[in-house]
């Protein structure tokens, strides 16, 4: 049991360092201030105590600091499933246009803008397409309509698909949806359009995927009439493979198939997660393609509102409508917005020019998403067909077997597996981890705690309160400073009041309360007054 307090420490007031030396947790104060020490004794605790503090500072500065540059790791890790959601397949033939559905007023409106055509050369170009000239007095109609162009001149994928298989059963052009991109009119497999149920698979490999045989219509190419921008050379369709929420940038991202060759596509799923601001620069805020600031500003600043999940996709689409709509006053077909759609010379004037300039500057500030999936691909080609299958598809289509050989393509597109990546980013260092390094560097550099701060705390709370506010209060109230006689009487008096002690053992100690006189508000400091 700790003994009794002497008289020297009871009349220590609670604001004293001693007092608060004697009674805080924090290791090595006591030896510091404690009375009865020899001074060698207490500086050479002083000079540890300070040591320690100053080694405990400079690692908490050091761990705040590591906490403040907001690190980040990648974690990667391979997750089984017992069944996949199936990705959307977006098919776009290399031909925007289909010579046999092109027109005099087709020619009129579009031809210089899409074709590289000037009016003079309309008439040789019809004849190379195996159309007859324009007629006498030829009008061309008042208005027209680049998005509509491209829905009836384009491939339709009546014509195109031969056949189609899911997982062994069988489909149509009902399971696609019609698009718009800037190679025209596209068509997209479970794109889950309208509320429709997105398809899955409960098994990977060859067999359980998507099988379509196009045919790509090479006698409807448009012949090259000139080396534009717009021309395609090559034959075959593009391919995107893509998420139902992203939107297809089949022009820039899309692979290749060619006719005469089985395309296998062997796909893996890959989810990725990436950490917001300050850790990273993720963005789940989509943006708004008609959204304009009140200030000019980034072009690729989300807006807030109602508005599709965000996509790195659907935000340089939307970024691009706006730049285009700010420009020009309207948005090339394959863009979203409410803007009109250029006409064939905004196109040509307007339109592809600043398109291509955007895209030379690189202003979309389109940030990675926060939650994404891609899919990596593995592709392998085989020829097809073989000399009987030639001549069975030749039967089957009435068609020859050269036309066959030239137009018929197959793509094959499958999972490699049920299990997929997952790409996390993660804290390195979170805010539990600092209170645990600053607690731990607390306790062994100063054997302190939570608690002895708050003993800290306290301690500056009574000095404040004695030595500021006290003398404050009590140079306010005091009218007159009394004489020590006078202090002396009262106290006399307040001792006389006493019962006295009769027995034959020591007095017992008279209680500052009976023979004090408070000199200041905070009732704290007795002068006792004894019996001489």
């Amino acid at each position: 049991m700790k003994p009794p307090a002497g008289p020297e420490e009871a009349r220590l007031p609670a604001s004293d360092i001693r007092a608060f030396a004697s009674s805080c947790t924090m290791h090595g104060l006591g030896h510091v201030f404690g009375p009865g020490a020899p001074p060698a004794r207490r500086g050479l605790w002083a000079a540890a105590v300070l040591l320690a503090l100053a080694t405990f500072l400079y690692q908490v500065a050091g761990r705040v600091h590591y906490y403040g540059e907001f690190h980040h790791e990648t974690a990667l890790e391979e997750r089984e499933s017992r069944r996949l959601t199936f990705p959307a397949v977006t098919l776009c033939n290399v031909n925007p246009l289909r010579r046999s559905r092109l027109t005099p007023n087709d020619l009129h409106w579009a031809g210089p803008a899409l074709l590289g055509l000037e009016p003079a050369e309309h008439a040789a170009y019809l004849r190379a397409l195996g159309r007859p000239p324009a007629p006498p007095g030829f009008m061309p109609s008042p208005t027209f309509d680049v998005a509509r162009l491209y829905a009836r001149a384009g491939h339709a994928l009546e014509d195109m698909l031969l056949d189609c298989r899911y997982r062994g059963w069988p489909c149509g052009p009902e399971n696609f949806t019609t698009i718009f991109t800037r190679m025209g009119q596209c068509y997209t497999f479970n794109s889950g359009a309208d509320g429709a149920e997105l398809l899955s698979t409960p098994k990977g490999g060859m067999g359980n995927g998507l099988e379509v045989m196009l045919d790509v219509q090479q006698e409807e190419y448009l012949p090259v009439w000139r080396d534009v921008e717009e021309t395609p050379f090559e034959v075959g369709v593009r391919v995107q493979i893509h998420t139902q929420e992203e939107p297809p940038l089949i022009d820039q991202l899309g692979f290749g198939a060619a006719p005469g060759y089985q395309t296998f596509v062997s796909c893996q799923k890959q989810q990725l997660s990436f950490l917001p601001p300050p850790w990273g620069d993720c963005s789940s805020v989509s943006l708004d393609p008609d959204f304009e600031p009140e200030a000019p500003g980034p072009l690729g600043t989300p807006s807030p509102g109602l508005s599709p999940p965000y996509s790195l996709m659907g935000c340089r689409l939307a970024c691009q409508s706006r730049y285009v709509a700010r420009k020009c006053g309207c948005r090339m077909m394959h863009m979203p917005g409410s803007a009109p759609v250029c006409s064939p010379q905004q196109y040509k004037d307007c339109a592809h020019p600043a398109l291509d300039a955007l895209l030379r500057k690189d202003a979309c500030r389109c940030p990675n998403p926060c939650a994404s999936t891609r899919y990596a691909k593995e592709l392998s080609m085989v020829r097809m067909p073989s000399r009987p299958a030639a001549r069975y598809l030749a039967r089957k289509h009435n068609r020859s077997e050269a036309y066959i050989a030239e137009n018929v393509l197959v793509l094959d597109i499958f999972f490699e597996a049920l299990n997929y990546e997952t790409v996390e980013q993660k804290k390195a260092y979170e805010m539990s981890e600092l209170l645990g390094d600053i607690g731990g560097q607390m306790g062994l550099f100063i054997g302190a705690s939570l608690l002895t701060i708050l003993e800290i705390l306290d301690y500056l709370c009574e000095v404040f309160w004695d030595r500021v506010l006290g003398r404050l209060f009590w140079n306010r109230k005091r009218p007159q400073r009394p004489s020590s006689a006078n202090l002396l009487q009262e106290g006399l008096g307040s001792h006389r009041t006493q019962v006295p002690h009769l027995g034959p053992g020591p007095r017992p100690p008279t209680p500052c309360s009976a023979v004090a006189k408070t000199l200041s508000a905070s009732h704290r400091t007795c002068y006792l007054v004894t019996r001489l």
